[in-house]
């Protein structure tokens, strides 16, 4: 099965059956990934009088109540409503198309004097030079699989240099997606910075405009365009556990 879609005046096709997931799967109290010191996933059974709702316990149906946080247990994408009071900045209500033409670049953090590890924003301006891709995906290496049971709280994990927020937003870029906790370091006595230039907030705030983290993304899926499907739950709350998916695009020329 094949699809295209058109983006700049260039064709492009697609498999929709061939979806990539970008996302990391959440368990019942296992291992898997936490940042912001949040609590582990728990799914609990409902019960109430007679009915439990396990059916391995005997119950006849499965029911179950859900213990998450959005910004601390993987994958996650959240609106400018994350550093803003404004009560109608959610995530259901920003975030209205959900298919775009997406970039993924792969960088590598570099060691700063103070030890920290950073992405930079030359690395970043190199990647994407010539390019107008409606959102940019970030990958970063060493790139292991203990990514999706990594704890990430009172690490420092490595973040964005500030600057890029405000590159990326100034190119056009709506949505970012990294495979780290935050845009911004752990502790930043509350400045935000790479979160506020890329929203532009709060002057010329970018209402539609995104950031997804704690992404995963294999090795066996290569730099390059691809069509981004990002998921998300309709709540009413500044952030969702969200499910990104990915589509190989291929240029499409016409025949002479």
């Amino acid at each position: 099965m094949e699809a295209t879609i058109t983006y700049h005046d260039q064709a492009y096709s697609f498999n929709p059956l061939q979806p990539l997931d970008i996302s990391m799967p959440l368990h019942d109290r296992q291992l898997q990934p936490e940042c912001f010191w949040a609590e582990p996933v728990q799914f609990d059974v409902i019960r109430v009088g007679d009915f439990v709702g396990s059916v391995a316990e005997g119950g006849s149906t499965n029911y179950k109540r859900v213990h998450i946080t959005p910004h601390g247990n993987g994958t996650h994408t959240e609106c400018y409503g994350h550093i803003s009071a404004d009560e109608h900045a959610t995530i259901h209500n920003c975030l209205k198309r959900f298919l775009f033409v997406a970039q993924l670049i792969t960088i590598a953090p570099q060691k700063q004097e103070n030890g920290d590890e950073v992405v930079l924003l030359d690395d970043v301006k190199k990647q994407l030079e010539g390019l107008k891709p409606e959102a940019v995906i970030v990958r970063t290496i060493p790139n292991s699989d203990d990514k999706l049971t990594r704890h990430y709280s009172g690490t420092n994990p490595p973040y964005l240099e500030p600057t890029i927020g405000q590159y990326l937003a100034e190119k056009g870029v709506q949505h970012l997606l990294l495979d780290l906790p935050s845009v911004d370091r752990e502790l930043d006595e509350g400045k935000l910075l790479c979160h506020h230039g890329f929203w532009q907030y709060p002057k010329n705030t970018r209402c539609g405009a995104t950031i997804t983290e704690l992404i995963y993304v294999p090795n066996y899926i290569v730099d390059g365009v691809y069509l981004l499907n990002l998921q998300i739950t309709s709540l009413q709350l500044d952030a969702s556990p969200s499910k990104p998916v990915l589509y190989s695009l291929s240029p499409v020329f016409p025949q002479l």
